[in-house]
């Protein structure tokens, strides 16, 4: 219906004894710059008095540009800039560096700086490619605390803002009540009206702190329909009560706290329109009695895109631009004809439908708007470095926060959640959906030993899970965009179901919440974790509550099957290694590149052939690379998950924590003599030697004992055959190599060799293995256990270090174990699978200074183990005191740096470090490649592991240039002092 002249006027002074403050609502102008309240108000009267009424007109139209399009399509814009003087552009589909030239081009080309707009709801992203993603609403809606969710609206200003966007169409402030609703869902914060309003609030007032305008979409309420109004016209049918109490209920809240503009949909509402069929985006009744009059709202009123079926198709071009301007609206959002609706309100204004005091209304707005967001002062957008600027590592540490908070725990029967221990459960991964879950299996498996259980049916699924004690379901559904269905197949429900009857479940839904209604019941599922989101990070942060390195914080935004709006079940973390990125935990991503380039340097150089590296701070695993190949050949690259032989890791890793448990127990301390620990050692040398001075290296102790010389024929240099056979029998029970097996009771004879061995002719300093070949022993008797059965039971099965262990081949396939070696001196042979070092290969494999493998991450999880003073996944291992005595330099006097089994950073001369770390900081390095070291001062853990002997240990490249301290230089000068903040 058209606006009858006589009525038109009393609307407007409804509107101006609105914007005097006569009516409640907006307590002021939210488009008033406060700190320059005359200035602004001469410039609007300036630009306004300036215009002529093309130009005035101009101004209410905003058009959609695609950056991606052709320079057809930007001088089409050009026409309308210089032809019809539009006041804004509304960017969609493109780049960022595209968005930005254009931007700057069309800037250019217009009289008065134009208003630049988006739908950046999820960020920059949700238009553009190379931009950041923040989660859904839906995901936000998980979260309680909405300091959160004013960061994420303040980074998303402060994106648009780099971008020269002024305008943000977000955020949604729908209550999303309608689990079918084809267009919202994702993109609502939820259904219960007072936590969306809160939520939608604090959105709103972090975009606008970085000056960019909010908007609250889309009034009167678009969360109660079945259909799309881009298709058609959607109705909501309630009364006005319910209106008033679901629909309508955040925005009174969000005009008094300030909020910028609103967006009126395109719906049919009876009770508010007094006639169906009219879409309230050109409601007079709607827009202006309602919004602007009853509401009190004093900000810019957007039509929503007037291309949209539920508009276009009530009205013509022309018709429908006049309608929404009759109706109250300020922009006329993406109007089909600018040159017909243009044609139609000049000539509605000279026949005196359109008054001067109405369009000056609604342009005078739009000017204050301009002048609040900067435009009174233009400044075109700077390309240098706007990708970068656009995706930062503290993005990237936001998003993960805001995954971290959402995840809702809604099942944990018998406390199943977080998963413990671990040496006792076999555990199994069963993927399910159309997206990839490949990153929840990498994190699984960063916690236990997870195997992806694949079959074409359900009997070879069910077959292959028989023995597992637990399975782990991921149901991962695509995280393109919020509009994906969220559906589940039946075969999806149907497995599952079978799966949970026979074996306990925990499921993950990567997936918009609404998915769990595809369930018949979650009856037999023992616990189940809404994720919301299949993001890499959402992946990750799931596995990590999964095992207990986060808690579940978030609550269900909407009801599910069952499930009541806001149920979530809290659980308690378990002490482990979590991710993050360097900047959670103070380290410059920037800065952490640089190990990139030297590990590159490694390789190029022919350092070694792979490795591993991680650097862990504060509990966080901020750094994790494999890189290079298993061997030269560069057949086979290395894998986070493969396994290095570690070398003298193996002291500070199994030998020295089973004896400090002794130290615990009261078994063992400093002042303990060799002679009454090994009773055959009495009457020797070693009989007096204390521990702590054997493992301080301050005993005069022989370096080493090349033990497999002995077994050599002096001549020839081959091997004894009396001595070696090629197949395992009771006499000859010592793997060394492959097809190779050295005499049992050869191991009495290399104990004898040490107890026999010459002391040093005066106590200086020396490095030495024997200590560890007889404390092996000892400990080996004490617990009447292998030293491969003890450290596994006490340390590595619990903690979920499930690479690390001896004897791998046992455990693992070949390939995933790197080889060490081309022996030509002893074994003649590849060393694959078997320890390097010849002492330990003469034991079996198990050796008390040798024979541990493990990949970079397990050997990581027992240095935090220290770090946390005994205490990791739920585990008192050590007591504090016992770690720290054995963390101390008790020679440092004598210019002997050791600490009592740990090595410890140089006094003054060259050594094991960068000498940039503390002193209270320790460690360990290995002959085939291997660095680790713990830092308590900066909370940081550093892990190299490589085979440098492949395919010669006559390789010392990666020793003579010092790249594994070089690496930890790197790392400490990425620490970001306060000063650089």
């Amino acid at each position: 219906m058209r606006q009858s002249p006589a009525k038109y006027p009393l609307i407007f002074l409804l509107l101006c004894l609105l914007n005097s403050g006569v009516t409640y609502g907006q307590a002021g102008d939210p488009l008033v710059d406060p700190s320059h309240v005359l200035e602004q108000q001469r410039w609007v009267d300036s630009v306004y008095q300036s215009f002529s009424l093309e130009q005035k007109l101009g101004q209410l139209f905003m058009v959609d540009v695609f950056s991606r399009d052709d320079l057809a399509r930007r001088a089409q814009i050009d026409h309308l800039i210089n032809q019809y003087h539009i006041g804004g552009i509304i960017f969609s589909k493109g780049g960022p560096v595209r968005q930005a030239q254009w931007t700057n081009h069309f800037q250019q080309q217009s009289e008065l700086p134009l208003m630049i707009a988006m739908d950046a709801e999820w960020g920059l992203a949700m238009r553009l490619d190379s931009t950041f993603a923040y989660p859904w609403n839906m995901t936000l809606g998980a979260i309680n605390d909405l300091s959160t969710i004013r960061a994420v609206g303040e980074n998303i200003g402060a994106h648009c803002q780099r971008l020269g966007v002024h305008i943000n169409f977000a955020p949604v402030v729908d209550l999303n009540t309608n689990p079918k609703n084809p267009i919202i869902g994702n993109r609502s914060f939820g259904s219960d009206q007072q936590r969306v309003t809160d939520q939608s609030i604090a959105f709103m007032e972090g975009m606008q702190s970085r000056g960019v305008l909010a908007n609250a979409k889309h009034f009167p309420g678009h969360g109660d329909t079945d259909k799309d109004s881009h298709k058609t016209l959607p109705t909501v049918g309630f009364n006005r009560k319910r209106l008033d109490a679901v629909e309508l209920f955040p925005y009174p809240q969000l005009f008094e706290r300030g909020l910028s503009s609103v967006m009126v949909a395109h719906l049919n509402v009876p009770e508010l329109t007094k006639k169906r069929g009219r879409p309230t985006s050109l409601s007079q009744e709607v827009v202006t009695d309602l919004l602007q009059v009853a509401m009190g709202f004093r900000g810019l009123v957007f039509t929503d895109a007037l291309n949209m079926k539920g508009a276009s198709e009530y009205k013509a071009p022309g018709d429908i631009e006049w309608a929404a301007i009759q109706a109250g609206n300020d922009v006329l959002l993406i109007p089909e004809d600018v040159p017909a609706a243009m044609a139609r309100l000049i000539k509605t204004y000279k026949n005196g439908l359109l008054t001067e005091e109405r369009l000056g209304h609604s342009v005078k707005k739009i000017l204050r708007a301009k002048y609040k967001v900067g435009l009174h002062d233009y400044q075109p957008v700077v390309l240098a470095h706007l990708y970068q600027e656009l995706n930062t590592p503290q993005d990237q540490m936001l998003y993960d926060e805001c995954m971290a908070q959402a995840m809702t725990l809604l099942k944990n029967k018998k406390q199943i959640l977080p998963i413990r221990e671990l040496g006792q459960k076999r555990i199994a991964y069963v993927s399910f959906g159309e997206d990839s879950g490949a990153p929840f299996l990498s994190a699984l498996r960063g916690y236990a030993q997870v195997d992806h259980i694949k079959g074409e049916t359900l009997d070879a699924i069910l077959q292959q899970l028989n023995g597992y004690d637990l399975v782990i379901a991921g149901v991962h559904k695509s995280n393109a965009t919020p509009w994906k269905s969220h559906r589940i197949k039946d075969k999806t429900l149907v497995w599952l179901n079978e799966i949970a009857r026979k074996h306990p479940v925990v499921l993950s839904l990567f997936a918009k919440p609404y998915a769990l209604n595809d369930f018949a019941t979650t009856k037999n599922i023992k616990a189940l974790l809404i994720a919301y989101q299949n993001s890499p990070s959402g992946q990750t942060i799931a596995a990590e509550i999964i095992f207990g390195a986060r808690a579940s914080q978030g609550r269900l935004p909407v009801e599910i099957n069952g499930f009541e709006p806001l149920s979530g079940l809290m659980t308690t973390p378990l002490k482990q290694l979590q991710s993050g990125v360097p900047e959670s935990v103070g380290l410059s991503s920037e800065g952490l590149k640089q190990i990139d380039l030297l590990l590159d340097q490694g390789l190029q150089q022919g350092m070694f052939p792979g490795a591993q590296v991680v650097v862990v701070r504060k509990g966080r695993v901020v750094y994790q690379k494999a890189v290079g190949y298993h061997t030269y050949d560069s057949l086979q690259p290395v894998r986070s998950t493969d396994v290095y032989d570690v070398a003298s890791l193996t002291k500070i890793l199994a030998t020295l924590p089973l004896v400090m448990q002794e130290f615990d127990q009261g078994d063992l301390s400093m002042k303990s003599q060799l002679g009454k620990l090994l009773p055959e050692l009495k009457n020797t040398n070693k009989d007096t030697l204390s521990l702590l001075r054997v493992l301080s290296h301050y005993a005069g102790l022989q370096s080493w004992i090349p033990f497999y010389r002995a077994t050599l024929d002096s001549v020839t240099q081959q091997r004894n055959p009396l001595l070696y056979q090629t197949q395992k029998s009771d006499s000859f029970g010592l793997k060394v190599a492959k097809d190779l097996y050295l005499k049992t009771s050869y191991k009495d004879s290399i104990f004898q060799a040490i107890a026999q061995s010459e002391l040093l002719p005066e106590r200086q300093y020396k490095y030495s293995d024997l200590p560890y070949y007889l404390l092996k022993v000892y400990l080996e008797r004490h617990q009447k256990k292998s030293l491969s059965v003890l450290s596994q039971s006490f340390l590595y099965a619990s903690m979920g270090a499930w690479t690390t262990g001896f004897l791998p081949q046992d455990r693992f396939d070949l390939a995933q174990i790197i080889p060490t070696e081309e022996d030509d001196y002893f074994r003649q042979q590849r060393i694959h699978g078997d320890v390097h070092d010849p002492g330990a290969a003469m034991l079996g494999g198990v050796g008390g200074h040798a024979g541990l493998f493990s990949n970079a991450l397990d050997v990581a999880k027992v240095m935090q183990m220290y770090l946390w003073h005994g205490t990791y996944a739920g585990h008192q291992y050590l007591q504090p005191e016992t770690i720290d005595a054995f963390n101390t330099c008790y020679f440092c006097a004598d210019d002997v740096r050791r600490g009592v089994g740990f090595d410890k950073p140089q006094l003054e001369d060259p050594g094991p470090t960068c000498g940039c770390v503390s002193m209270t900081s320790f460690g360990h390095s290995g002959f085939t490649g291997t660095f680790a070291w713990a830092d308590p001062e900066e909370e940081m853990v550093y892990v190299f592991l490589s085979n440098r002997t492949f395919p010669s240990a006559e390789n010392r490249l990666l020793i003579s240039s010092n790249l594994r301290t070089e690496i930890q230089a790197a790392l400490y000068a990425s620490i970001i002092k306060k000063n650089d903040l």
